[in-house]
């Protein structure tokens, strides 16, 4: 009597390691993340392949101070798994700490960068704000024009106002109906921030970035500075000068304070460096 073949079972596949997140650096209690550009898309694929959930915060000076003054915010900065420094003033205070880092992690080149990948994997794309519904879809075509097959499966313009629980929760069942892997979220700090940290429970996509002014940029509603101008840190310079009734309070508020508060900082780290580096007294 002949053995009936069996077919061996085919070994389960082995999980997608979890990302692992990079190093950071402390600018006045803000842990931001020494990374660049590619590292931090990295990360997004890798929390996508291990469907790891997370979310990005891009953070500039604004973002820095402002947690000081409003502990929601500060809790979801700190919830974030990387917390970028999109401002070039926060690269040179890194640097200026004893951390070389290159160049800033800017939300709209970041954006525009992990879109070009996501095109490229097929990572399916969920798009969260926009100043209006004419805004946000023009945002889509023009992304879909700079990334041919880039999947925008779903957008939504949310209302200026607080959202309900229930609303919450609905819009939470659209993205996840439409299995996004990234949702970009525009509606700029610190809404961003505690929309991420509040939605993170309830979404199935991995991966949630919060880039604020990225979405008026790429949908041509707002022109950027200059790359000069940006290099130089007077960016703020720039858009102040376009829109200063919405940002002349946020400018005159909080960049002197960081100016301020970084400087208390790193003459403290001076002070303990030189008293590690200086010689025991005999």
């Amino acid at each position: 009597m002949s053995t009936p073949f069996i077919r061996p079972l085919s070994p389960a596949p082995e999980p997608a390691p979890a990302p692992v997140a990079p190093p950071a650096v402390s600018v006045l209690g803000v842990d931001l993340a020494l990374t660049d550009y590619e590292s931090a898309i990295d990360w997004i694929d890798q929390a996508i392949a291990a469907r790891e959930p997370g979310y990005i915060a891009v953070a500039a000076t604004h973002t820095v101070m402002a947690t000081a003054e409003d502990p929601e915010l500060r809790a979801a900065v700190d919830g974030a798994s990387l917390t970028v420094p999109d401002g070039q003033p926060l690269v040179w205070a890194m640097n200026a700490l004893g951390h070389p880092l290159h160049d800033r992690v800017y939300g709209p080149e970041l954006m525009d960068r992990a879109c070009s990948r996501a095109a490229a994997a097929g990572h399916r794309i969920y798009l969260y704000g926009g100043r209006n519904e004419g805004a946000l879809y023009q945002l889509t075509l023009n992304m879909r024009r700079r990334h041919p097959g880039l999947q925008i499966v779903g957008g939504y313009c949310p209302p200026f106002r607080p959202m309900t629980d229930a609303e919450s929760r609905e819009i939470a069942a659209e993205i996840d109906a439409r299995k996004a892997d990234i949702v970009w979220v525009g509606i700029g700090v610190p809404k961003q921030e505690k929309w991420m940290a509040q939605m993170r429970p309830l979404l199935e996509a991995p991966v949630l970035v919060g880039v604020g002014a990225a979405f008026d940029f790429h949908a041509g509603l707002v022109p950027q500075a200059p790359t000069w101008m940006q290099d130089a840190g007077l960016e703020w310079a720039y858009r102040l000068g376009h829109e200063p009734r919405r940002l002349g309070k946020r400018y005159l508020r909080y960049n002197p304070r960081f100016v301020v508060g970084f400087a208390r900082q790193y003459g403290r780290h001076v002070w303990q460096r030189r008293a590690v580096n200086r010689p025991p007294s005999r």
